[in-house]
């Protein structure tokens, strides 16, 4: 792990909205984040499973909750530690939303989702789960659709400890499960696992 400086970390971070801002001029569509003081480049290419699943879960949130936004692919920055993120789906109210800016304060947002990559799946919830809970975000969703899988965890709680900001409490469910995650219960019924040959 990087241990950077903040003139390090603001060097980092505004690196990244340079190359979000070169993607977003691409003919194909790329994710621009950052962790351990590193930027990584990653084609967006969800296989249908992958998107359906995010629009399932994000109909549900925005159904029990009306004054929030459940955004997609939507960057998401921390002005504190550098961090930058493109979750599947973020939670945020509708009042703390800035159409001004370049991206979603991670401070602002309720709840993440991350729906796993069949491409990308060990990285993501590596990093993610070490990074989100520094971000602020204080609630994290992990949807694992893999044929070994077929998952969903809550992870709630983060606080500091010995081992620095983590997440203290992780509730596993199943596919077809109901799941809570904070103010919300959503129904994993609906939600599909990638094919056996993938």
């Amino acid at each position: 792990m990087a241990d950077l400086t903040p003139e390090q970390l603001r060097r980092m971070h505004d690196f990244a909205e340079q190359l979000a801002e070169l993607a977003e001029h691409q003919e194909d569509r790329w994710k621009v984040q950052t962790t351990d003081g590193q930027i990584s480049l990653t084609m967006l290419s969800p296989a249908a499973p992958h998107g359906l699943n995010v629009v399932r879960l994000r109909r549900q949130i925005e159904a029990q909750t009306p004054e929030v936004m459940a955004l997609n692919n939507t960057t998401m920055g921390d002005p504190q530690t550098g961090l930058t993120k493109v979750p599947d789906l973020m939670v945020i109210a509708e009042e703390d939303t800035d159409d001004t800016a370049k991206a979603i304060n991670a401070r602002d947002v309720l709840m993440v989702v991350e729906v796993v990559s069949r491409t990308n799946s060990l990285t993501g919830i590596r990093d993610k789960l070490h990074d989100y809970p520094k971000m602020g975000v204080p609630l994290y969703v992990v949807v694992d659709p893999r044929k070994d899988k077929k998952t969903v965890a809550v992870h709630s709680d983060p606080s500091k400890g010995p081992d620095g900001i983590r997440y203290r409490k992780t509730v596993p469910y199943a596919f077809g499960d109901t799941v809570t995650a904070g103010r919300w219960t959503l129904d994993t019924s609906g939600l599909k696992n990638y094919p056996a040959d993938w």
